[in-house]
C-alpha cells in the first residue's frame, strides 16, 4: 500500500483540483489519497473495488467518494472506464445549507467516505442509464474546461463541480427512497438534526423522521459515530455556542437558550467538559487573540 498525492497530478497550488478520465486494463494496487478526496464515476464496464481489503462489485453508473484515510484499488477490470475528480475536502465548504442537510450529501460526501471500511461501499450510488449519460456530459464539459486553461477556468470548474455534486445527491435521495438502507436512514437522521438542532428535539421525533425505531437509531449512531444521538445533538449545539461566543455580544445565558439549552448552568458545565474552559473564559481567550 502506498500514498498518492494531489501534487502528482497538478502543480497548481492556487487551485487544488484535478479531473481526468481513467481506464484500467489490469489490477491496481491498494493506495491512499494522502491529501485529497476523490469522486469516482464509473462510465462503462465493471470491476471489483477493494476497500480496506474488502471487495464489492462496481459497474457502469456507480459513483462514490474515497477520502484520504481509506485504502482502495481495483481488480479484474472489464472495459472499465471511470472519471476521477480529485479535490481538497475544504472545496465542499462552498456547499449551501439547503444541500448540506440533504440525505444525499450526508450519505455520499460525509458518511460513506468516512465509513466505507465498514460498508464496503454497499451503499454506493447507482445511476440509471439516462443519469450516466447526463453525468458524462457534465464530466466532459469539466474536462474540456480544465484542459482549456481559459480565463475564469477555476470559477467555471467550481460551478460545474457543484452542479455535479447536486445532481448526484438528488439521485441518491431518489435511490434511497426506492431502496432504503441503514446508511440512508442515518443520513436522514443527521440531516434532520442539523436542520433542527436549535429546537427541542426528542429521540422519538428523530427516529420517526428517519424511518427507524429509537433502539435502531441508537445502534446506528453507536456503529458509525461511536456516540449517541443525544450526544451528537449536543455537539451541534455546543459548536453553535462557540460561534456565538466569538461573533456576538449575547450573554452566556442568552446563548445557552439560543442554542437549545434550557439551563445556563447546565450549558456551562457541558461547554467546560467539551472544551476544557468555561464559556466566559473561551470568549475572553478569543477576544485576546483577535485584539
Amino acid at each position: 500500500m502506498s500514498n498518492a498525492y494531489l501534487g502528482w497530478f497538478t502543480t497548481d497550488k492556487t487551485f487544488p483540483f484535478f479531473i481526468q478520465y481513467g481506464g484500467h486494463d489490469e489490477d491496481t494496487y491498494l493506495h491512499r489519497h494522502a491529501d485529497f478526496s476523490e469522486l469516482v464515476i464509473v462510465l462503462s464496464g465493471n470491476a471489483k473495488h477493494i476497500v480496506n481489503n474488502e471487495e464489492s462489485f462496481i459497474k457502469k453508473g456507480n459513483a462514490f467518494v474515497i477520502n484520504g484515510t481509506t485504502e482502495h484499488g481495483y481488480k479484474e477490470p472489464h472495459d472499465f472506464k471511470i472519471c476521477n475528480i480529485m479535490y481538497r475536502p475544504e472545496m465542499l465548504e462552498a456547499i449551501g445549507p439547503d444541500l448540506r442537510t440533504s440525505n444525499g450529501f450526508q450519505a455520499l460526501f460525509v458518511l460513506q467516505p468516512l465509513y466505507s471500511d465498514r460498508r464496503a461501499h454497499s451503499d454506493k450510488l447507482s445511476l440509471p442509464i439516462a443519469g450516466v449519460e447526463h453525468a458524462a456530459v457534465l464530466v466532459s464539459t469539466m474536462v474540456n474546461e480544465y484542459e482549456s486553461k481559459q480565463q475564469g477556468r477555476q470559477t467555471m470548474l467550481i460551478a460545474r463541480f457543484m452542479e455535479l455534486v447536486v445532481y448526484l445527491c438528488r439521485h441518491y435521495d431518489t435511490q434511497s427512497r426506492e431502496a432504503p438502507d441503514s446508511l440512508s436512514h442515518l443520513a436522514n437522521a443527521v440531516s434532520y438534526m442539523e436542520d433542527h438542532y436549535l429546537e427541542a428535539l426528542s429521540l422519538e421525533q428523530i427516529a420517526v423522521r428517519s424511518g427507524v425505531s429509537v433502539r435502531h437509531l441508537n445502534r446506528m449512531f453507536k456503529a458509525y459515530y461511536q456516540t449517541t444521538p443525544v450526544a451528537y445533538l449536543q455537539s451541534l449545539r455546543l459548536e453553535r455556542s462557540r460561534m456565538l461566543l466569538k461573533h456576538s455580544d449575547l450573554t452566556v445565558t442568552q446563548i445557552s437558550y439560543e442554542c437549545g439549552f434550557n439551563d445556563s448552568n447546565y450549558f456551562t458545565r457541558q461547554f467546560t467538559k467539551a472544551y476544557g474552559m468555561s464559556p466566559k473564559a473561551y470568549r475572553q481567550l478569543k477576544a485576546n487573540i483577535q485584539s
